[in-house]
């Protein structure tokens, strides 16, 4: 599975109350992608993406749109190896 990536996501606007979390949810699960997505008290929503290479940056590019709703002012990510994550979620 050397093929898999990791992608961490810091993204900024009007990315809270807006269904960004469970549109990222059901993107990322359409796309085969694991990981996990947060709303973090500054504002911004946090998201890690593991899977291949390609999945994976189709998801950051997708969190540039976000949600219907959503106004996406930045995103911002770093690469690395996969942690195994497993299935993706929405977390607290």
């Amino acid at each position: 599975m050397s093929d898999r990536t990791r992608a961490h996501a810091f993204v900024s606007g009007t990315v809270q109350g807006v269904f960004y979390r469970a549109n990222t949810r059901d993107t990322a699960r359409e796309a085969g992608i694991d990981g996990w997505v947060k709303n973090l008290s500054d504002g911004r929503v946090e998201a890690v993406f593991e899977g291949p290479e390609d999945a994976v940056e189709s998801m950051v590019a997708w969190c540039h749109e976000g949600s219907p709703r959503a106004e996406v002012d930045n995103v911002e990510v770093e690469y690395g190896a996969p942690d195994g994550v497993e299935g993706f979620e929405i977390r607290r």
